[in-house]
């Protein structure tokens, strides 16, 4: 079996990176939780997580705590 390998130099693809098609998902994409944007629990978690670093900020003699697993 043969394959057809498709060659291109860094150049170019340093390019592609920043076009402007490269930085717009595709118009018909689905939005997936999880996959395509972030799941709806990946939220709370990541509030939950900003609330308790500010409220350890607020109280700077106290040690932080370790997280639990």
């Amino acid at each position: 079996l043969a394959g057809t390998r498709i060659i291109c130099d860094r150049k170019f693809l340093l390019e592609c990176k920043n076009s402007p098609a490269a930085r717009t998902p595709p118009c018909c994409l689905p939005q997936t939780p999880g996959v395509t944007s972030l799941a709806q629990s990946s939220l709370v978690k990541l509030e939950e997580l900003k609330e308790r670093n500010e409220s350890e900020e607020a109280v700077p003699g106290e040690q932080p705590r370790a997280a639990a697993p």
